[in-house]
């Protein structure tokens, strides 16, 4: 029997009423496992009313009483690692101790969020005139909603509503309906530990669901992240409607290598940030950028390094690389392989025909390196978000930065070095919103921001960190003049006892 994934509204799971469903697929097998439920513009305007409500109360509550559940939360999700990480693996296919580690960064946030005291301590200034006080403080919005990718389905949901429902907002999320599972299991986790019916809320579906939230004159704010076509509609959509916007987008982030570099530690590190995952992640490392005459050694060590990794299903143990998402993506990927030496590019590894014994419908790609990529070829300008590394080539640091810094996209990049000082020219120069230091793929900790420049972010906020916490609330200014007790009528006085 085909498991059926419903709305959460109001602490609860609601099965769908819209008649439209969507296939999940076991990316392994290539099987539909799961039928989700696609929301209708009625049940999407049922949850944001639900969460309107549930704001009433949520947004006057104490920071004490938000921060003890999402103490208790933590706590649940911390003991519920495996069984998240399961659910992954099952919708989206990649191994298991890679969505054992998207439940890791998403704890980060939970973190973060259990400490939002601290960042939502206001500012005051005394005597700014004669007996005159400014403090500043901020407010929760509201309803505020997250629309999230296939990619990362728990961790990319806990970048935005921990801090969302700390900062006492209430939260409608649309996760990706290709693995919808993971999120409905943490509003089961969020129920269980004490959060108040309507403060979380999960629909499901497509553009319908995603539109109505873009025009909801009750949503607040909306958070995506996604590729740069959508991050743009999603922008200009929203803010359209007079709502605050964050909007991540994709990348073609960029490792760039100079000859003083350590080869094998750089070598290892492009095989991990670009095959990590199956290239599915916008931190991905998707080209090298090789300065000088060190381009041979270093693609024969990335070559020898890949060719060993193991892809299978991502629950077999041994598997290092499970497949793609879905085959409509797969045969996407593959086609820039297959077209890659028409556009001048070397063919080092090809992935395509890649297949597991037992498992022959899965969505199966293998480990493809295209050397000396020119920068007009299809394979280097677009995001293809899947298992294929672009090598460049060029002969100065300086060329390697214009290279670089004339990308549309701006996410994140690196460097691979010995010299200090030609780090932090780079760390200078290059234009995007997050760089690593042979660090390949530099995503913040959950109190630094995640963000990029560029077309990889629409809106002015980096997301979690402390633009999250800026971004889910707004700023109010207190002047305030209070008379001092010498100021009484003679014969009244209603300030404290004088002792001198």
């Amino acid at each position: 029997m085909t498991k059926i994934v419903n709305h959460w509204i109001g602490g609860k799971s609601v099965e769908g009423t819209s008649g439209t469903f969507g296939p999940v697929t076991d990316p392994a097998t290539g099987a539909v496992t799961t039928k989700v439920a696609f929301a209708s513009v009625d049940e999407v305007d049922a949850a944001v009313a639900t969460a309107k409500d549930a704001y009433l109360s949520w947004g006057q509550s104490s920071l004490a009483k938000r921060t003890e559940i999402l103490f208790r939360f933590r706590a649940l999700l911390d003991a519920n690692r495996d069984a998240i990480a399961e659910l992954i693996t099952a919708e989206h296919g990649k191994v298991h101790s890679d969505a054992l580690g998207e439940v890791a960064r998403g704890l980060e946030i939970v973190d973060l969020a259990c400490g939002i005291n601290v960042q939502l301590k206001g500012e005051l200034s005394t005597q700014v005139a004669s007996r005159v006080d400014v403090s500043s403080i901020r407010q929760p919005l509201g309803v505020v909603a997250g629309i999230t990718p296939f990619n990362f389905p728990a961790m990319v949901p806990m970048w935005m509503f921990p801090i969302a429902i700390a900062c006492g907002n209430t939260f409608v999320l649309k996760p990706s309906e290709k693995d919808p599972s993971a999120s409905v299991k943490i509003a089961e986790l969020l129920a269980e530990a004490g959060l108040p019916d309507g403060v979380f809320n999960v629909v499901h579906g497509d553009k319908v669901a995603v539109d109505r939230l873009l025009e909801h004159p009750d949503v607040k704010a909306v958070s995506f992240v996604g590729s740069t076509p959508i991050a743009r509609y999603i922008h200009t959509t929203a803010s359209a409607n007079g709502k605050r916007v964050q909007a991540l987008g994709g990348a073609k982030n960029h490792m760039l290598v100079l000859p003083d570099a350590d080869l094998d530690a750089a070598a290892d590190a492009a095989v991990s940030a670009a095959y990590g995952s199956a290239g599915e992640r916008c931190m991905a490392i998707s080209a090298v950028v090789a300065v000088g005459a060190i381009g041979d050694e270093l693609v024969a060590k990335i070559r020898e390094r890949a060719e060993k990794i193991k892809i299978g299903p991502g629950n077999d143990p041994t598997s290092e690389m499970g497949p793609l998402i879905t085959a409509v993506h797969r045969d996407k990927v593959a086609s820039y392989v297959a077209g890659a030496a028409a556009e001048g590019s070397e063919v080092v590894l090809d992935g395509t025909g890649y297949t597991v014994e037992g498992f022959e419908d899965g969505h199966w790609i293998g480990i493809s390196l295209l050397d000396r990529v020119p920068t007009t070829a299809k394979a280097y300008t677009d995001e293809i978000f899947g298992p294929v590394l672009c090598v460049l080539r060029v002969d100065t640091y300086e060329e390697g930065v214009a290279l670089i810094n004339a990308s549309p996209f701006g996410n994140g990049t690196a460097i691979f070095t010995r010299d200090g000082g030609a780090a932090r020219r780079f760390q200078l120069e290059i234009e995007a919103g997050m760089v690593g230091v042979n660090v390949p793929i530099p995503v913040p900790v959950g109190y630094h921001s995640f963000g990029g420049w560029k077309d990889s972010l629409f809106g002015d906020h980096h997301i979690y960190g402390n633009d999250g916490t800026h971004f889910y609330t707004r700023g109010k200014v207190v002047t305030t003049r209070w008379p001092d007790p010498a100021d009484a009528p003679a014969g009244v006085d209603l300030g404290f006892p004088r002792n001198h």
